[in-house]
């Protein structure tokens, strides 16, 4: 089951995670999962934007209502495992990665929904391809709950990429390359800060929790 809810993720994303993010990433288990609760809340926050700004797209009311309700109720479950590890919620600085994303995106309409839609697919098949990679390396209750995001976060990445194909007028293909050669650029270059959905850590990549 899991290699096919996979399988579409491989075949979308151009790079996976480098294994020098997956060393840091278990030395910083702490950083991952402060910064993987924030993701999961600026998920719902993204979704329930996208339901204000474009009240006619009734396709999208509906899954982006039911995404973020799923994304709180993993923010909520993070939460939980960070209490029980003793973990604080503290505020962490925003990686680079879906600022850069964002850049590009065009300013018109609906290529600004398209293109909204594009990162949103690309940061929810990131989120499932690092679950998938890390849960087996982690003790036994982080790994099932990690690998239970599978099966969400690969339908999030659908979903997303359904829309964009739905409310575009062109073949969305070229565009979807574009991020996906953007996103593999961040994703296997040098990061200044450790984050979750981070590129290659620096040695002092570990940016102050605020």
């Amino acid at each position: 089951m899991i290699e096919s809810l996979l399988s579409p993720i491989y075949n979308f994303l151009q790079c996976e995670t480098p294994q020098a993010w997956l060393d840091y990433a278990l030395e910083h288990q702490d950083i991952m999962l402060i910064d993987h609760c924030n993701c999961e809340k600026k998920a719902a926050n993204n979704a329930i934007s996208l339901i204000f700004k474009y009240t006619e797209r009734h396709g999208l009311l509906m899954k982006m209502s039911k995404l973020a309700r799923e994304e709180l109720r993993h923010f909520e479950q993070v939460l939980q495992i960070m209490r029980n590890k003793k973990i604080e919620y503290k505020a962490l600085s925003a990686s680079r990665y879906a600022s850069k994303l964002f850049s590009i995106c065009r300013k018109d309409e609906p290529s600004a929904l398209i293109d909204r839609l594009i990162i949103g697919a690309y940061i929810e098949a990131r989120s499932c391809e690092r679950f998938a990679k890390i849960a087996p390396l982690l003790d036994a209750d982080l790994k099932k709950f990690y690998l239970s995001l599978l099966k969400s976060e690969s339908r999030h990445f659908s979903d997303y990429l359904a829309l964009a194909a739905e409310y575009s007028d062109e073949d969305i293909s070229s565009r979807v390359a574009e991020f996906g050669k953007l996103e593999a650029i961040l994703i296997q270059s040098e990061d200044e800060e450790f984050r979750f959905h981070s590129g290659i850590p620096k040695l002092s990549a570990v940016a102050p929790i605020i």
